[in-house]
């Protein structure tokens, strides 16, 4: 295995400190019968302890090597991956490396762990070469890389020669993309404010279906998200209004909606906003579309943040990419808390004025605005009838099911979507 790895050229960057290489130089000490055998037992079985973690991330199954042999193409960043995630297969001198490097994984995918196996009395690679994980519920894996890996080791195997793993795996990266940003839906800033992106691996599955009424709401927010996806003039998004009403759900919904067609979100907070400079320099170039998804975004008067913000959106020296926009909701149709103080005695007319702008031209970046506002009484029990429709295990007449969603909102903070979907989670709880 040593000897295979040594080969790699396209493929070097893979870390030295991964299962393949730290297995490729347990296997060249074995063979040079450079070792202890209790020690190389040790270090063969914290391995397959790593391997067995990466396979309880991702939801692994069947031959775990092969999985994780997938998942290294998958995941490793190079100029000619990168390349392969906008045109796929191409023509040049690189594909004389990269059919080398196709002819080692496969290799690698064929090795035969048996005389190691035989000689230190040892049987983990038998077993994660047959390996039948336990069921895992989606939650607890990163489903989303999951699945796309496994059906590429399913169809590496099947491959003739490195040359048709060659187009597996370019048709591969062009459908699917690279690494992190290519093969997950969303992201968060890492810790400590380094700007670094980490994957978000369980997000929710709802649809703009889910979302009861709102018709128009949806309508405005298709058409701007379309228009985005498919590479045309699009607008930043405030999704404004009353708390409960669905906001950041039409955005989560959103995500879902349009992944398969290259869109991924990152999710920022206000703290975070030093580091929109760094995020955006990470995804610039990527061929996907990303929005900066901005949940209840407000400030107080202290608050200085926004002025990040603002510079990004529109006014920094570095014009914001053509594949980024920004998505918030919020409370507040302005954003910035605004005071009595601001549009009265106190100041002169001009200082008044400036603060006025100063505090609204926030608000005025993003292109499109979308208002949700509580529901009417009978737009409340038309969600309820239609949420309770979605559980045949409540079995209350409309009359009862009506009666009780009043109760309910009286006592839980009034008319909304929310309250609705509260009140039928306990229903559906009896």
């Amino acid at each position: 295995m040593y000897r295979l790895t040594s080969k790699l050229i396209i493929y070097r960057k893979i870390p030295r400190d991964s299962i393949l290489f730290r297995l490729a130089g347990i296997c060249h000490r074995f063979y040079e019968e450079e070792y202890e055998k209790e020690e190389l037992v040790g270090e063969i079985l914290d391995e397959i302890n790593r391997l067995l973690d990466l396979a309880t991330t991702y939801g692994f199954d069947r031959n775990l090597w092969h999985n994780y042999l997938a998942f290294l193409l998958a995941m490793t960043e190079t100029p000619f991956t990168l390349v392969s995630e906008k045109a796929g297969a191409h023509e040049g001198s690189v594909n004389l490396f990269a059919e080398n490097d196709f002819a080692v994984f496969r290799k690698l995918f064929d090795y035969d762990f048996s005389e190691i196996e035989n000689t230190l009395g040892i049987n983990c690679f038998s077993i994660i070469s047959h390996y039948h994980a336990v069921g895992k519920t989606e939650r607890i894996f990163n489903k989303s890389v999951s699945v796309k890996v496994q059906a590429l080791s399913e169809a590496i195997e099947g491959a003739a020669d490195e040359k048709e793993m060659y187009r597996i795996v370019t048709e591969f990266y062009r459908a699917y993309g690279v690494g992190k940003l290519g093969l997950n839906k969303a992201f968060r800033i890492g810790d400590a404010g380094s700007g670094l992106l980490e994957p978000i691996t369980a997000t929710s599955d709802v649809v703009l279906d889910d979302l009861i009424g709102y018709e128009l709401q949806k309508k405005k927010l298709i058409r701007n998200t379309e228009a985005f996806v498919s590479g045309r003039a699009a607008n930043n998004v405030l999704l404004f209004g009353d708390a409960g009403t669905g906001k950041s759900t039409s955005v989560k919904a959103i995500l879902n909606e349009y992944y398969d067609r290259g869109l991924r979100m990152i999710e920022i907070y206000k703290h975070e906003f030093r580091c929109l400079s760094s995020v955006i320099s990470q995804i610039k170039n990527r061929n996907y579309r990303f929005i900066l998804f901005m949940d209840d975004l407000s400030f107080e008067e202290f608050e200085t943040e926004y002025k990040y913000l603002k510079a990004v959106i529109e006014g920094g020296i570095e014009t914001k990419p053509e594949n980024v926009l920004i998505y918030a909701t919020s409370n507040r149709r302005h954003l910035i808390r605004e005071t009595w103080r601001d549009k009265t005695d106190g100041d002169d007319e001009l200082h008044r004025t400036d603060t006025m702008s100063e505090k609204l031209s926030l608000a005025a970046r993003f292109g499109v605005t979308i208002g949700f506002y509580k529901p009417s009484p009978q737009e409340f029990k038309e969600i309820v009838k239609g949420l309770a429709a979605r559980h045949p295990e409540i079995r209350l007449s409309e009359t009862e099911l009506l009666q009780e969603a009043n109760k309910w909102e009286l006592a839980h903070g009034g008319i909304s979507g929310r309250t609705a979907q509260q009140f039928i989670n306990y229903l559906a709880g009896l």
